[in-house]
């Protein structure tokens, strides 16, 4: 899944192409919505909640994306040929810019009021503008509703808070020094691993590149545990374990040191 940084990301480019401008293209790919036709109205914004994206244009509309897996919105100059055409979902253009988006997981089209629809299930957004130790206290509660759970599931798990994925799951419980195998319940500074997962995604929504994909990591950053299976610990010099976690057909991976982090 997409981490909450690179749909932020994603959200950003978006707003800077679509923002204030008049569709003269919108082509949607998909068959719920084939005949649905948004030109001539201006977007508005897109906004952004957890791994969700929601463009709002004219006429209290809402364009709902989720990237998923493998999705990637493409922001380029009006008129540039557009490539991976079979894998496109959705255009939308202004005269000035086109965004194309690539195997979007998720592309609907609803009334702006009914948004919580979609992303009213969702906790407390890690990069919400307004997060403040109120937003984190209310996702720690979340977590330790479900002592059992392990903590690894537990941070995936969107209903409790929104927008982290495996990679600052790695990185937030090794700081943390916290094994991804403990369960929540045992987990004594929830709050605070709530702050540390907010400091490290807000820190990584600034960095810039390309388009904006799955797993969206920048040239140059350093990973303490992400992907660094096989290889000595940056902290300690164990040598670092890769494997899944959680119920099939929702594992996702996972990094840890088994020094730093013990069960």
């Amino acid at each position: 899944m997409p981490e909450g940084d690179a749909v932020y990301r994603a959200g950003a480019r978006l707003r800077a192409a679509l923002d204030g401008r008049v569709l003269t293209r919108s082509d949607f790919r998909v068959p719920r919505h084939a005949t649905a036709d948004l030109t001539g109205r201006a977007v508005l914004t897109t906004a952004t909640r957890g791994k969700h994206l929601l463009t709002r244009v004219e006429g209290g509309l809402t364009v709902h994306t989720h990237l998923r897996m493998d999705g990637s919105w493409r922001v380029e100059r009006a008129g540039a040929p557009l490539r991976a055409g079979h894998l496109i979902r959705l255009i939308l253009a202004n005269e000035r810019w086109q965004a194309a988006g690539i195997r979007l997981g998720v592309v609907d089209l609803l009334r702006t009021e009914q948004e919580d629809r979609v992303v009213g299930h969702l906790g407390p957004d890690l990069l919400d503008p307004h997060w403040d130790d109120a937003m984190a206290a209310r996702a720690a509660a979340g977590i330790a509703a479900r002592p059992g759970t392990t903590i690894g599931e537990a941070l995936l798990d969107q209903r409790n808070v929104a927008g982290i994925g495996t990679i600052w799951r790695a990185e937030t419980l090794f700081l943390s020094g916290v094994s991804p195998f403990r369960p929540a319940g045992e987990v004594e500074d929830l709050k605070g691993l709530m702050w540390l997962a907010h400091r490290l995604m807000d820190a990584g929504k600034e960095e810039s590149g390309g388009p904006v994909t799955t797993g969206d990591r920048r040239p140059g950053r350093r990973m303490w545990a992400y992907g660094r299976a096989g290889r000595p610990c940056l902290r300690c010099g164990a040598t670092m374990i890769g494997g899944e976690l959680g119920a099939r057909p929702y594992e996702r991976v996972i990094f840890y040191c088994p020094a730093c982090q013990p069960r």
